[in-house]
């Protein structure tokens, strides 16, 4: 990591979600990723404490269990929020191509489609730091059984997306259920308990299909929230 970077990776209680802020701090300019809407005035208050100014908001994906922060972010803030460019929501301000490249001060943000736990998630590699989303988790990976998930297609965007970028690349993952906050892509290639880089097709679908998990129980309030960049019912 470059030594001008601020890093914060933030928790939110309630839906086990990572929110990371980093900045550049000699332009002063940062960036968001997957603001949880709870917690909008815990993110202003560290940003303002810092003396940074938030110009970028990036979703990894359209979320099912959390309420985005994207949109209030940016009436608050003026910050751009960007999206891959297959993801029909409401008036994101930049669409992203698979591989586009953008800065936010000195800080190069490369953007990498890694759909399938959803059919619009988006990774980001920062230096050396990958921001995975729900796509790959610690140990895990995201379920693929709703949002137009597809084990097989989950299955071609780690081995081809992710698992292909530096053994030290380190994982920052949307989630984590067992109080880890990074892994690397060596380990998760070592000792993923869904997909190794050994890992055949055949047996990652039978592993996902194998999988039994609740019906996301916020599901029903986050994702027309979330297509609405989580402004919705007149809230301001």
């Amino acid at each position: 990591m470059n030594s001008n970077i601020i890093f914060r990776q933030l928790f939110d209680e309630k839906s086990w979600t990572y929110t990371y802020i980093l900045a550049d701090s000699e332009t002063q300019e940062a960036l968001i990723i997957d603001p949880v809407r709870d917690q909008i005035d815990r993110d202003l208050k560290l940003i303002a404490e810092f003396g940074i100014t938030l110009t970028h908001i990036l979703d990894t994906h359209i979320h099912a269990d959390h309420i985005t922060g994207s949109g209030l972010l940016r009436q608050k803030t003026g910050a751009k929020i960007a999206m891959w460019e297959w993801a029909h929501i409401a008036k994101p301000d930049i669409l992203l191509a698979d591989g586009e490249i953008f800065t936010v001060g000195d800080i190069r943000v490369k953007a990498i489609s890694t759909p399938w736990h959803t059919d619009v998630c988006t990774s980001y590699f920062i230096w050396d730091m990958l921001f995975t989303g729900d796509t790959l988790l610690i140990r895990k990976t995201g379920r693929t059984d709703f949002q137009w998930g597809s084990a097989e297609r989950l299955y071609d965007s780690i081995q081809s997306k992710i698992y292909t970028l530096p053994d030290t690349a380190q994982i920052y993952p949307g989630h984590d259920y067992t109080g880890q906050t990074m892994s690397t892509v060596w380990e998760e290639k070592s000792y993923n308990t869904r997909i190794k880089d050994t890992t055949t097709l055949v047996e990652f679908v039978e592993t996902m299909q194998a999988v039994n998990l609740d019906y996301p129980k916020y599901i029903d309030i986050a994702l027309p929230a979330n297509m609405q960049l989580g402004i919705y019912d007149n809230q301001k």
